[in-house]
């Protein structure tokens, strides 16, 4: 599985590459998808009009109290492998090579107490566009729908899983990496070419790509499969068309849609892999990816991957911009039936809608999970690599709005031993793998181009009850491997036998000035406070912090005003606090050098700006390992 996801990420990424070098005329986050790529379009009009209807972000409501901050959970231990480790990073940029990324385990799990006066701050209640009703009307009860894949699931679930069929014939399974690469799908022979705003293609099997899915088109409320047909690809210098029959079938599929131009239909989704899936807004690029669902990441006793092994694409009318696809997904565990409901625009939704079906106890249900990746970033404190780059990344921190309504920020680290924290919450708002810096000068990435890869904000659907948001920092010496994980655990695990239903809209964004509604972390750096007459002055392992916020009505206020951190340390002890407005930016520094307590393993800080008592921004929440 984990050379599959691997191969995987390198045909995103190298044919991505390979249409920015062909078009440079054209937007290459259009284009990004495997060696199965079409050639980039010639001479491209205006994207003026691209995308006629473009379903609006949600809008805020009015603030809620919060009486208490999320706790946290954190555990770290030195490194000892576990099998297997999770899939490698998705990314743009063409690495020589692809490895998974290493996982120690971890020993030891401790809680944090909940920090005192926590703030919210201008929550903004995301709405959703009206979803389409899961069960077809009695007039067309006959249509194929979810009611259908959800039986579909409940039968797979009553009996012991069989892993899908990765067979192949020896032509196919003995290409070599490059053989593979030369297979590229004709655009002319994509599914509804030329009858709808949606067009689909379909990735080869072969080399290490070898698990078959299932494909079906519903049309008018039959599904059709959709057979193998070597036909419809380029095979290249290297390869000879194979001689396989129907029954080959595909490994994935991609969806493309005019994003950006009339003239061109842009790479918008792809599935391809375990139950992977990577979605683009408008003038985005690949890098952080999502999935049907986690089971076990972190744990010593290894993490179960499902899969998706059958597809239906609702064949969408001709004017038509939500395309539905339907989705079953099994495992060892669990057995799934899934809709997405796709809408493309500026900020690009997937409204998700799962049913679960257990077959066994699962040990830690991971709900709505996505993954990045994070090498690097501007806090030199946490930096070890010798890179002319100030930042490597795909996401730069976990956003998260929890039940009460307080907006929280973590910056993301690549740490040297693993880290899970789980910020306990009740029927959350919304959380998200975030990519906040935006500008050329922060990355000097002129191939990899991070500051356009989207943000994926999640916003569940109805209540999830209690339980907590995840946050997985796997240790990584590359830039290739997705080293970040965040998802939604239930607090009680489902039980065998008992189906549980999750719901929520994804959102792949660039920025959206709601998400937070008010002031925001924009910089967290992080030195020896060892300078000048301060040397001898603090205490074994001190720290010196700073953090920048900005935005919301920080804009409107002058250095002169009483603006006040409220900022707190578990195991740590704060001195030399001060904040002042940087004139030069604009921004409110916050600074302050924080020392350990002795005999502590890291230390858990809060920090968030107030103005008489109003509370101006989010909370940043930062873990800070000695």
């Amino acid at each position: 599985m984990i050379a599959v996801i691997l191969l995987a990420s390198l045909l995103l990424s190298q044919n991505q590459a390979t249409n920015q070098a062909a078009s440079p005329a054209t937007n290459p986050a259009t284009n990004p998808a495997t060696s199965q790529a079409p050639n980039p379009p010639q001479n491209p009009a205006s994207n003026a009009s691209a995308n006629p209807t473009l379903n609006p972000p949600p809008t805020p409501a009015s603030n809620q109290p919060a009486s208490s901050a999320p706790s946290q959970t954190s555990s770290s231990a030195p490194n000892q492998p576990l099998a297997p480790t999770p899939p490698p990073n998705q990314g743009q940029t063409p690495p020589p090579a692809k490895a998974p990324a290493h996982i120690p385990s971890a020993s030891s799990q401790t809680t944090a107490p909940s920090q005192p006066h926590p703030p919210p701050t201008r929550p903004s209640k995301l709405s959703a566009p009206q979803s389409p009703p899961s069960n077809p009307p009695a007039s067309q009860a006959t249509t194929f729908g979810f009611a259908n894949v959800r039986q579909l699931a409940k039968e797979r679930a009553s009996h012991e899983f069989r892993p899908p069929s990765q067979t192949l014939p020896a032509s196919l399974a003995n290409l070599t990496y490059d053989q593979y690469r030369d297979i590229r799908f004709r655009p002319s022979s994509a599914l509804w070419r030329g009858q709808a705003m949606f067009e689909v293609q379909f990735f080869h099997r072969g080399y290490n790509i070898r698990q078959r899915v299932n494909i079906y088109d519903v049309d008018g409320g039959e599904p059709v499969e959709i057979e193998y047909n070597p036909r419809s690809f380029t095979y290249g210098r290297l390869v000879k068309p194979p001689k396989a029959p129907a029954s080959l079938g595909y490994a994935g599929f991609r969806v493309h849609y005019p994003l950006q131009t009339p003239a061109y239909k842009d790479e918008l989704l792809v599935f391809l892999g375990a139950s992977y899936f990577r979605v683009l807004g408008r003038n985005q690029h690949y890098g952080a990816s999502a999935r049907g669902l986690a089971i076990d990441t972190g744990l010593p006793t290894g993490e179960e991957f499902p899969t998706f092994t059958d597809f239906w694409l609702v064949r969408p009318q001709p004017t038509d911009r939500t395309l539905t696809i339907y989705a079953l997904l099994d495992s060892r565990s669990v057995a799934g039936a899934y809709r997405f409901d796709v809408r493309p625009g500026e900020i690009t939704q997937v409204e998700v809608h799962s049913e679960l079906y257990p077959r066994r106890t699962v040990a830690k249900l991971g709900v709505a999970p996505l993954t990045s990746m994070f090498f690097f970033g501007e806090d030199d404190g946490g930096r070890r690599f010798d890179d002319y780059r100030p930042q490597v990344h795909d996401s730069d921190g976990l956003m998260s709005e929890t039940g009460p309504g307080q907006w929280i920020w973590r910056p993301l680290a690549n740490p040297r031993d693993l880290r899970v924290n789980r910020f306990i919450d009740e029927n959350p708002h919304g959380f998200g793998l975030v990519q906040r810096e935006r500008s050329f000068v922060h990355y000097q990435d002129a191939e990899a181009q991070y500051e356009t890869r989207p943000s994926y904000w999640i916003q569940p659907l109805g209540n999830w009850g209690k339980g907590g948001v995840e946050l997985v920092e796997i240790p990584s010496d590359e830039e290739i491997h997705d080293n970040m994980v965040a998802y939604w655990v239930p607090a009680q695990s489902p039980a065998t036998g008992k189906p549980i239903a999750f719901a929520y809209l994804l959102s792949a964004f660039a920025e959206n000035p709601r998400w937070p509604p008010g002031g925001r972390v924009i910089a967290t750096r992080s030195s020896n406070p060892a300078m000048g007459d301060n040397k001898g002055h603090f205490g074994p392992g001190a720290r010196r912090i700073l953090i920048d916020f900005a935005g919301g009505e920080l804009e409107g206020l002058a250095g002169a005003q009483p603006v006040k951190a409220e900022l707190s340390a578990e195991n740590g002890q704060i001195e030399a606090l001060t904040v002042q407005r940087v004139a030069a930016s604009g921004a409110w520094r916050v600074a302050f050098v924080v020392t350990p307590k002795p005999k502590r393993t890291s230390v858990d800080m809060h920090c968030y700006l107030t103005l008489y008592g109003e509370v101006l921004t989010e909370t940043w929440v930062y873990q800070w390992t000695p």
